[in-house]
């Protein structure tokens, strides 16, 4: 069984930066390159947003594509973990970070798809942006 663990969520000042991990904690040999990798934001009182994705073909996406500037989504090199490196960070920002995964999976262009497409989840990590 797959499970995912976020990391890197924390207490930032506007225009500061953060890089979330997300670690697949499965045994030896395993690889998430099989997997597309969505982060998901769930900001108080609003429903769950993608904001950025990495597919199973390798492809990118950030959501909307107006942030592609502020975010950056990469695999790492160990195979098991994908990075969200969050830069320039606003208020609107904030929110409860989880990745998702699903096999074979490809990003969709515009936005991600529905979080009911991405049968792993982790439990989370918390962004709070505030001076």
């Amino acid at each position: 069984q797959l499970r995912l663990v976020e990391s890197g969520g924390d207490l930032v000042q506007p225009g500061g930066s953060l890089r979330l991990s997300c670690v697949a904690s499965v045994g030896s040999g395993f690889t998430l390159d099989y997997y597309a990798i969505v982060w998901f934001r769930q900001a108080p009182g609003k429903d769950r947003e993608g904001v950025a994705c990495i597919g199973s073909d390798a492809n990118t996406a950030i959501y909307p594509d107006s942030e592609q500037g502020r975010f950056t989504v990469s695999r790492g090199n160990d195979k098991n973990t994908v990075y969200l490196q969050m830069n320039r960070l606003n208020p609107e920002d904030t929110g409860l970070y989880y990745c998702a995964a699903k096999l074979g999976g490809r990003c969709g262009e515009r936005r991600s798809e529905p979080a009911y497409e991405y049968a792993y989840w982790g439990q989370g990590t918390q962004v709070t942006v505030s001076s």
